[in-house]
């Protein structure tokens, strides 16, 4: 067969061989994990025996076109769990497919240029060969390397390995859906759960966050120590109809509140497949100017629209620092915050306003008078709503602490 179709496939025949010792000695020194090429003797020689097959079986199919095997599918997945399982981390493998596939490119550069130009038909054989089964090789090789992952990971590492490789837009994560055994959406609502005062190495609401994980079977991801004593809950649900949000967090939110003892501010975006780093960046934002709550309290997570002005005021100093002083003049109380809050949450109807408070109306207009008169602004007012929804949410939301 490589007499009848030209030098350029004898040219890589003859090669094979010193090509894949080029091969592994690249990765020895170029991919640090496998450095230990160089003192394994049995981990080089399967090495460098697949780099020498994958070469031959080139050239051997290559010329008519012909398929990777059933048999030559299952040795290349073989090579991925032979590495997941010496312990590999996704970044080298991901480092392998690359030198591998550049080196090959090169090889029939070399060879073409060997040849003097060699044939232009065999070069265009061998590169329409190479792209589409070489994708199937590829794809062999991470199924193989998945299917080890699957195996050695506990459930819930394969969620966070996923949360955050889709969080960080790396483009693993498709396969690590395939790990953790979840279907990727095109689009979905990113929601930060903030939760401050978290003591440190609390083991039990880590186990709680772990049930979680494996009830509700959605990317998630805990971080204990998002800084400033705080911990974060980040939930990436799928978005599955045109709905303010789907019922998936109100799910993740009413389970949630059962084993948090403590208030949290929980804030959503939505965002696509492609662009969850962005939404993951707005949800922090919105959590972070959300006021905190009592889990029990939570009807649903807050989004851009709900604090669209606090997020402004955040970052504008000393405008934040003029609704402080506002907030200290209301300190004499009796807790007029706490009634704020109630009143304009209550849509300033004074009855359901009263009730939530557990006071009598009454009692209610006495607190709204005082409000007026420290801060000489009438919270029914449009310029006293304006001013001071702002502040509640800004003190409720810990941020002046």
């Amino acid at each position: 067969m490589l007499t009848l179709m030209g030098s350029l496939f004898a040219e890589l025949a003859r090669h094979a061989s010193a090509n894949a010792r080029r091969e592994v000695e690249t990765y020895v020194r170029e991919i640090p994990e496998l450095g230990s090429l160089d003192v394994n003797s049995r981990a080089r020689a399967e090495t460098l025996e697949y780099s020498v097959w994958f070469r031959r079986r080139t050239v051997e199919l290559a010329p008519e076109n012909g398929m990777l095997t059933d048999d030559d599918l299952g040795y290349i997945a073989s090579m991925g769990e032979s590495r997941a399982g010496s312990g590999m981390s996704r970044e080298s493998r991901q480092q392998v497919l690359r030198v591998h596939t550049a080196l090959m490119l090169r090889e029939i550069n070399e060879a073409t240029d060997a040849q003097r130009g060699g044939n232009v038909d065999e070069l265009m054989r061998i590169m329409s060969w190479f792209a589409p089964q070489g994708e199937r090789g590829i794809g062999a090789y991470r199924q193989g390397f998945v299917t080890v992952m699957r195996r050695r990971l506990p459930y819930v590492e394969q969620v966070t390995l996923l949360a955050r490789s889709l969080l960080a837009e790396d483009p693993t994560a498709e396969e690590l859906a395939l790990v953790a055994g979840m279907e990727l959406a095109e689009y979905y609502d990113v929601t930060v759960i903030r939760v401050p005062d978290l003591p440190v190495g609390d083991r039990a609401l880590e186990s709680e966050i772990e049930v979680l994980v494996k009830t509700h079977q959605m990317p998630l991801t805990w971080n204990p120590e998002r800084g400033g004593g705080a911990g974060e809950l980040i939930a990436l649900v799928p978005r599955a109809a045109e709905t303010p949000w789907p019922p998936a967090v109100s799910g993740l939110l009413r389970d949630l509140a059962q084993v948090l003892g403590r208030p949290c501010a929980v804030g959503t975006a939505g965002a696509p497949l492609s662009g969850l780093a962005g939404g993951l960046d707005r949800a922090r934002r919105i959590s972070g100017a959300a006021p905190l709550r009592p889990a029990s309290a939570w009807l649903r997570p807050h989004t851009m629209a709900d604090v669209f002005v606090e997020l402004a005021v955040a970052d504008v100093p000393f405008v934040d620092d003029w609704l402080h002083r506002v907030a200290r003049r209301l300190e004499p109380g009796p807790d007029l915050l706490v009634t704020l809050d109630a009143y304009y949450r209550h849509d300033m109807n004074r009855g359901p306003t009263a009730e939530a408070l557990h006071v009598h109306p009454r009692t209610l207009d006495y607190r709204l008078r005082r409000v007026r008169e420290l801060t000489d602004l009438d919270p029914g007012s449009t310029h006293g709503v304006r001013v001071l929804s702002a502040v509640v949410t800004r003190s409720l939301s810990g941020s002046w602490r």
